[in-house]
């Protein structure tokens, strides 16, 4: 198999977390982890919400509806912090 044939599946296969962060597999074999204080929503939830997410976007994005939180693979990929909102403030 040449390099050039390998191709790039960021589609989410699994999402965990620590008391810290939270990871992210994705279909290429690859894991993203990132601080979870970089998504307040995410800090700010229980660990029963946390672990409510679902797949959305074609598999490229992650919803929590009781939270009203999502993620992509592409802003995780590039270390996207959560943009400045009020509820970040209110923490």
């Amino acid at each position: 198999m040449d390099i050039l044939e390998i191709k790039a599946d960021e589609r989410v296969q699994k999402v965990y977390f620590t008391e810290d962060t939270i990871s992210v597999n994705i279909m290429d074999g690859r894991t993203i982890t990132v601080p979870l204080v970089w998504y307040p929503r995410l800090l700010a939830a229980s660990p029963e919400q946390r672990e409510k997410w679902e797949s959305c976007g074609g598999g490229y994005g992650i919803h929590w509806s009781e939270i009203d939180e999502d993620l992509s693979t592409e802003g995780l990929l590039r270390g996207a912090p959560a943009p400045r909102s009020q509820f970040t403030s209110k923490l």
